[in-house]
């Protein structure tokens, strides 16, 4: 991937901030160091400018820096970490440093983390999280291959491996409606993709004829303690949904500890489907009915396409679809 146009230099800070060049490297350094005042007009004219300090060692902005930055939203329940984990032994095995980077879900944690990845010349930043113009803006000036994991956007700024959850969550709403579920009731985290699995299944549910659906929506990281809350919320509708749709199975984990709790038999009362078809899925009992992501797959895709993005090979394919499969366990 080649840089969108002329790559902002320590030069150009310096002279929209009308500081010397020394000035800059101290701040840059330790801000502390630097008048206030100064200070303001320096990080200002960074950010108009979209420059990106170099701090690998040596400054030799050509050498290989054998790192990469992989970055995501978080780790605690989280239906990404056996792709990270994959990566991580993959990468390492390789010889890569592996920069990990919880970007939780603020748009300027994101950013000061892309910035301070390409500060270090990484050779790819792997990333799930929202992009942001400013994230763009910094990506499209970097030689470094950026790959979008776990979504496929229409226009990857680099590459994009993953799968469609508009395509998942009409497959759930297509197999609920052939085991004869009637009133599902769907549980949606505040995320993107969270909210492309629940327009597919919502769209699909209705376009073959299917009842209203009712709703319940959680913040991000969805967990196993949401669960309560959530179970409360069902029990107060006017019917009782015959199965319960959840972002993650730690969420449907959790509901299943509540259905059990209060005398509910599963699926008989009430079923549970979960996402991600984590270790939790395949082990408790009863097992829960999730959609697995290969994501040991998607790991060696994005390690593929940083070698070869390394070795000066072109990557002519943008989007890697790897697929998903709907696994039925005894909870749906």
């Amino acid at each position: 991937m080649e840089p969108a146009d002329k790559t902002p230099t320590l030069d150009d800070v310096a002279t929209r901030a009308g500081v010397s060049t020394a000035t800059v490297s101290r701040f840059i350094n330790n801000p502390a160091v630097v008048a206030k005042a100064t200070a303001e007009r320096i990080r200002a004219a960074i950010a108009e400018t979209g420059y990106i300090p170099n701090l690998l060692a040596g400054g030799l902005a050509s050498s290989k820096s054998k790192m990469v930055a992989v970055l995501i939203p978080y780790l605690t329940d989280s239906i990404f970490n056996d792709t990270i984990q994959s990566m991580v032994e993959e990468l390492s095995a390789a010889g890569t440093t592996v920069m990990l980077g919880l970007t939780g879900v603020s748009e300027a944690r994101t950013e000061d983390l892309i910035r301070a990845a390409l500060s270090r010349r990484v050779d790819a930043i792997i990333f799930t999280g929202p992009m942001t113009p400013t994230v763009e803006q910094m990506v499209r000036r970097s030689p470094a291959l950026f790959i979008q994991v776990w979504d496929l956007p229409e226009d990857p700024i680099g590459i994009a491996v993953g799968f469609s959850h508009a395509a998942a969550g009409r497959d759930i709403a297509r197999f609920l409606a052939s085991r004869g579920y009637r009133r599902p009731h769907v549980v949606t985290a505040s995320g993107t993709r969270a909210r492309m699995r629940r327009d597919g299944f919502v769209g699909e549910w209705e376009a073959s004829g299917g009842g209203v659906v009712s709703e319940s929506a959680v913040e991000v990281p969805s967990s196993f303690g949401h669960a309560r809350r959530i179970f409360a919320e069902i029990r107060r509708l006017p019917e009782m949904p015959d199965v319960v749709v959840c972002g993650s199975d730690y969420l449907a984990q959790g509901i299943i500890v509540e259905a059990l709790t209060a005398g509910m038999r599963i699926p008989d009362d009430i079923a549970v489907v979960g996402f991600g078809n984590s270790s939790i899925a395949g082990e408790m009992r009863p097992t829960i009915t999730s959609v697995e992501v290969d994501g040991a797959r998607i790991a060696r895709e994005a390690i593929a396409a940083i070698r070869r993005h390394g070795g000066g090979v072109k990557l002519e394919e943008r989007w890697i679809d790897v697929g998903f499969r709907l696994v039925a366990r005894e909870s749906a």
